[in-house]
C-alpha cells in the first residue's frame, strides 16, 4: 500500500512540499515560522513521512525542527532523484515537479525515517569541517602567494596566511574536538580501538567520527561503498571493464589514502597485502585504492567490536 509521502524542495528562502498521493502542493518560508505551518499541513493530511534533498545545509532547520515537532523525515541524494525525474519523462525543471519527483522518488525507494543526529555530533562535525576549511584555504593561499608577483598582491596574500596560521597552529580546534571524543564514553572506546593500528591519529579519528558516524554500525560492503571506495562493476556482455571507484564520502577517502600507506609500513596483514598487489603487477593507484579500503575494513570490524563492548559494559 502506498504512503502518505510529502516531498519537499529546498531553497534558501523556500520549501516547497508536494504531498502524493493527493497532489496537495503548497509553499512555506524557510524559517521556524514556515516549518511549524509545513507540520501542521503533514499532519492535518496523514503525512507519514517528509522526505527532502540534501541542498547544501540549508535543508537542516527544517529537518532538525521538523523532527522535534514529531515530523518523521528522511535525506535524498539529489543527483538520485534529478536522474529519476529523467527517467519518469520529467526533463523541465520546477519547483512543484521536484517536490513530486523527491516523493515518488521516496517512494519507489521505499526510503525510511533518517533519525537527526545528537547535538553532539553536529557539533563534532561543524568543528572538523571548520579545521578542514583552515587547512584547505591555508594551501590555496599559500599556493596563489608562490605565483604572485606584485607587491601589493603579495602583502595581501602574507597577511591572509599569517591569519591561517594563526588559526591552524593555535590547537583551539583540535583541543576542543579532541575534549568531546575524551568526554564521550563511547567515542573514547573507538578513539582507542583505531588508535591500536599505527599511523591512526587525531585527525583520522576525528574524520570518521565526524563524516563517517556510520562506522561500526554496517557492514564492510556498506561502509565501503559509503566511503566511495568499492570498486563499481563495469561489465556487459563478454565485455570486463575496469571497476573504478567514485562517488561516496571524500574527507574519510582522502584521509584514508594518507593513513593507509603510512600503516602498511607497521602493520604486517597491511604489508604483506600491498606486496601480494605489488607483485600481481597492479598499478599504483589500484594499490593505493585497495589499501585504504582494507583499512577501513579493519577500522570497521574494530568499532564494532567496541560497540559491542561498550553495550554490554553500560
Amino acid at each position: 500500500m502506498n504512503r502518505v509521502i510529502c516531498g519537499v524542495d529546498v531553497s534558501k528562502d523556500w520549501l516547497d512540499a508536494f504531498i502524493r498521493p493527493s497532489g496537495v502542493f503548497e509553499r512555506f518560508s524557510n524559517d521556524a515560522a514556515g516549518i511549524g505551518a509545513l507540520a501542521a499541513l503533514c499532519r492535518e493530511q496523514g503525512v507519514e513521512l517528509v522526505v527532502m534533498e540534501a541542498s547544501g545545509g540549508y535543508e537542516r532547520s527544517a529537518f532538525l525542527l521538523l523532527w522535534e515537532l514529531g515530523i518523521a523525515c528522511a535525506l535524498a541524494n539529489p543527483r538520485h532523484v534529478r536522474r529519476f525525474a529523467e527517467a519518469m519523462g520529467f526533463l523541465e525543471k520546477t519547483d512543484r515537479i521536484d517536490a513530486a519527483m523527491i516523493a515518488d522518488y521516496a517512494e519507489a525507494r521505499r526510503l525510511s525515517a533518517l533519525p537527526p543526529p545528537k547535538a553532539a555530533q553536529l557539533r563534532l562535525s561543524a568543528l572538523m569541517t571548520r579545521l578542514s576549511q583552515v587547512t584547505s584555504d591555508l594551501t590555496v593561499q599559500r599556493q596563489r602567494r608562490s605565483a604572485a608577483r606584485d607587491q601589493q598582491s603579495v602583502a595581501s596574500l602574507d597577511e591572509v596566511i599569517a591569519l591561517l596560521v594563526r588559526q591552524s597552529q593555535s590547537r583551539t580546534l583540535e583541543g576542543e574536538i579532541a575534549s568531546m571524543i575524551d568526554d564521550d564514553p563511547l567515542w573514547a572506546c573507538l578513539n582507542q580501538a583505531f588508535r591500536s593500528i599505527k599511523g591512526v591519529a587525531d585527525r583520522t579519528v576525528a574524520r570518521l567520527m565526524a563524516e563517517l558516524p556510520e562506522i561500526g554500525r554496517i557492514s564492510n560492503k556498506a561502509i565501503v561503498k559509503l566511503a566511495g571506495l568499492a570498486p563499481i562493476a563495469n561489465d556487459s556482455g563478454k565485455r570486463s571493464g575496469p571497476r573504478p571507484v567514485r562517488r561516496g564520502r571524500s574527507g574519510p577517502r582522502g584521509i584514508l589514502f594518507l593513513v593507509a600507506a603510512t600503516a602498511a609500513r607497521y602493520d604486517p596483514h597491511l604489508a604483506a597485502f600491498r606486496q601480494r598487489l605489488q607483485s600481481a603487477g597492479k598499478p599504483k593507484m589500484v594499490i593505493r585504492i585497495a589499501l585504504a579500503r582494507k583499512l577501513l575494513v579493519i577500522l570497521n570490524a574494530k568499532a564494532r567490536d567496541a560497540r559491542r563492548e561498550f553495550e554490554c559494559a553500560t
